[in-house]
């Protein structure tokens, strides 16, 4: 008796499936191995460092704390020599680029690269966070299970952001917004329901293995929310989501501005991580506050310590710490740094809202738990990352509401005064629209001028309709010309349709009309500097065929016209080709080049 083997084979959703338990599984192992390595290095560091400086005795001493930071800049500098590009400075914009335009073929190496590199910067007190980071760890792993099974294109974007969703899940404890911070970030809100399913059993197998090891234990924890008076918090919910959408553009301006500034700076690259850890040193001096991720502090505050004045002062502290740290060359995220300034802005508000209606407000930790939610939506436009996310760290009900409300309208300020979120920001000055997928940003990359069709036939404004027609017997494929003047500019366009109405007319009769009574004045064109996009987008809003190309909008010698078809062809030119280029480099990565 035969048996058909392939009936026992699993089925590709299946198989997926299976997949995508090994990436939430290697991925919960990454968060173990990174928290531990973050641990050890803070040991080391920051409490014995502290301790053999004596810098908590003061005087003096104090002056010595930059040397801890400095430290763990200095110690990149091997790591940055002999891995270039991969080390130093906010890597989650590379990480976003690797998924969604270069085909998500991210290397090995990656994931020890993330690791220590993060680890040394955290660790020795520089100001930035761990989550972006485990995020490109677990992508990373997603990545090389799919370059090990040879999938796809789309299939590895799913991968990586399993692995995502994995590594988010196992840091917080929290598999709800693992799976909602790889959708919305990662994947920019487009997925699939068979995607969604991966992202769901990484996201939980990578939580079940973390809770296993470290038990059931959030990231920091919340106290319990209450909401006293809802007529009057929730207009006072309304207000701190307004502040918090502001100063998330503040935030997103300075984190460039910072970074622009230190890419311009006359000093060796190795050195410039350095200098920003000597600065962050020179600040902790009055706020030690500011190192490192903050949860110490951030579980201070959530509990309605701090003044007001500290609270206040501690958000711009911490947005140019950070922005120093890596804007300089250190390495780490955005994301930790982002729920520090939110529960600083949170805090503070509380406290104000606390003395001018002490019966009708909750604790100041009330609103600085709402805080942490908002600001990280604002920033990173991801509101449902950050509603679920509070709601798995509180597990109450109530606080649904509040933080519903100032995530949509945080992140509503927030794209209206700045449309990037802090990930995208690099790609709308490339010109890049990341949401738009990878399919737009190759049109964008192809200029009008590689697919134009040169030979091109055009008439006088000045010739009689039977000398047109004369052309649209023996035109080919064309029946749109460009219509000159006697010194060759363009002045307009013809087609069979501006003549039709004439047609009937006898022959000698038609003689008396010219071109350039009857052609069309307001004419669509393109120069060769424009991109296929721009004019696929014209093909699609007029429902034309061809767009003529002149040399540029002010001297309109015709150099061509673009027709549809060309358009097509020359992007399929250009995905085969970087689809060869991402072939090659996956050969060159399974063989070990």
């Amino acid at each position: 008796m035969k048996y058909n083997l392939r009936k026992f084979m699993p089925g590709e959703n299946t198989g997926m499936m299976i997949i995508a338990s090994v990436i939430g599984l290697l991925a919960g192992l990454c968060n173990i191995v990174f928290r531990t390595i973050v641990h050890w290095v803070d040991e080391i560091f920051m409490v014995g460092g502290k301790d053999l400086l004596n810098i908590d005795q003061g005087g003096w001493h104090l002056l010595l704390l930059p040397l801890i930071p400095m430290a763990g800049m200095v110690l990149l500098i091997p790591l940055s020599l002999l891995f270039p590009g991969e080390v130093n400075g906010y890597g989650f914009t590379k990480f976003l680029r690797k998924v969604n335009l270069e085909g998500g073929y991210i290397k090995a190496r990656t994931i020890a690269l993330k690791i220590i590199t993060t680890a040394l910067t955290i660790g020795t007190g520089n100001s930035a966070g761990v989550e972006g980071p485990i995020a490109a760890i677990g992508g990373a792993a997603g990545s090389q299970v799919g370059q090990f099974f040879r999938v796809s294109g789309s299939r590895m974007k799913v991968y990586i952001a399993a692995g995502a969703a994995g590594g988010i899940a196992g840091m917080f404890n929290a598999p709800i917004a693992g799976i909602f911070f790889a959708s919305e970030i990662v994947l920019l809100g487009t997925f699939e329901i068979s995607s969604f399913s991966a992202l769901v059993i990484a996201s939980a197998l990578s939580t079940v293995v973390t809770r296993a090891y470290y038990g059931e234990i959030p990231a920091f924890p919340i106290p319990h929310y209450v909401m006293v008076n809802p007529f009057v918090e929730l207009p006072l919910y309304i207000l701190l989501a307004i502040i918090i959408g502001l100063i998330a553009v503040f935030y997103i301006r300075v984190f460039y501005w910072v970074r622009d500034k230190y890419e311009a700076l006359p000093l060796h690259p190795q050195l410039k991580p350095i200098t920003g850890a000597f600065l962050i040193g020179c600040m902790a001096m009055a706020y030690p506050e500011i190192m490192g991720d903050g949860y110490s502090f951030i579980e201070r505050v959530l509990n309605g310590e701090g003044a007001i004045l500290l609270l206040f002062i501690l958000i711009f502290m911490k947005i140019f710490a950070t922005s120093i740290t890596l804007g300089s060359g250190g390495a780490g995220g955005v994301f930790a740094p982002a729920l520090f300034i939110g529960a600083m802005i949170g805090g503070c508000f509380g406290h104000i809202a606390n003395m001018v209606f002490p019966s009708f407000t909750a604790d100041p930790g009330a609103y600085a738990t709402v805080g942490i939610g908002a600001f990280l939506a604002a920033s990173t436009h991801a509101p449902m990352t950050a509603i679920f996310l509070l709601f798995e760290m509180t597990g109450n009900y109530l606080i649904i509401i509040p933080i519903m409300l100032t995530s949509i309208i945080g992140v509503v300020v927030s794209k209206k005064f700045n449309s990037d979120s802090i990930d995208t920001v690099d790609f709308t000055r490339e010109g890049i629209n990341i949401h738009e997928g990878r399919e737009a940003a190759i049109m964008k990359s192809v200029r009008v001028g590689k697919a134009i069709t040169e030979d091109v036939d055009f008439i006088s404004e000045r010739a009689n309709i039977n000398h047109l027609l004369e052309i649209f017997r023996m035109a080919k494929s064309s029946f749109y010309f460009p219509v000159v003047d006697d010194s060759g500019r363009m002045t307009g366009i013809i087609s069979m349709q501006d003549v039709k109405n004439i047609l009937h007319r006898a022959k000698a009769e038609r003689v008396c009309y010219l071109v350039g009574g009857i052609c069309s004045r307001d004419v669509i064109m393109l120069t060769p500097d424009d991109s296929l996009y721009t004019a696929m987008q014209l093909f699609d809003v007029k429902g034309i065929e061809e767009i003529p190309v002149v040399e540029d909008l002010e001297n309109k010698w015709v150099v061509g016209m673009l027709k549809r078809r060309d358009v097509i062809a020359a992007y399929n030119h250009e995905v085969l080709k970087k689809g060869i280029a991402e072939k090659a480099e996956t050969i060159r990565i399974t063989c070990g080049g």
